[in-house]
């Protein structure tokens, strides 16, 4: 039976939730104040069998706290866990490595993850990541710095690549 961790916090945008593991690994995480937004993001090889509140997640909740005061860097080094097929896993690796204040476009981003035809697949990947914020898809624009989608909206997205700009 696997347990995982959920914590609401306020940050300056909106309430931000995360879940993770027993170990501190990040599942799914997201602007909203209600978990069941983020658990049918997390991959069903992973999903938790029970789910408990905490008022803190120790670094992870640090992390969201510091990179919301501008530490862009603090969410870098979060452990994150998610499971699909090799690209999606690639690719979001992949997405770890977009600096701050750099957000690529989605053809770019295909090409970071080693299928540079593949851009539909390269936005799929965005759309499916569980863990926003720690695998950082707001960081991906569509050509000529549009802004694309964004589960958690367009404002929150804005609000993100805003203060990347500023804080870098």
């Amino acid at each position: 039976m696997s347990i995982a961790y959920w914590s609401t916090m306020d940050t300056r945008i909106a309430p931000f939730t995360a879940v993770v593991t027993g170990d501190g690994a990040v599942l799914a995480s997201g602007w909203t104040s209600d978990v069941d937004d983020l658990t049918p993001q997390i991959s069903p090889a992973l999903r938790p069998a029970e789910l408990r509140q905490r008022r803190d997640l120790g670094p992870v909740s640090a992390a969201v706290r510091r990179y919301h005061a501008g530490e862009l860097a603090a969410i870098d080094d979060i452990a994150v866990r998610q499971s699909s097929g090799e690209f999606l896993n690639h690719a979001w690796d992949m997405l770890r490595k977009v600096a701050p204040g750099e957000p690529v476009s989605y053809r770019d981003f295909a090409a970071l993850a080693g299928r540079p035809a593949a851009v539909r697949a390269a936005a799929s990947a965005c759309a499916r990541n569980a863990a926003a914020l720690f695998v950082p898809c707001h960081r991906v624009v569509r050509v000529g710095g549009a802004l694309g989608g964004f589960r958690w909206g367009l404002d929150v997205k804005r609000w993100l690549l805003a203060h990347e700009a500023q804080s870098g």
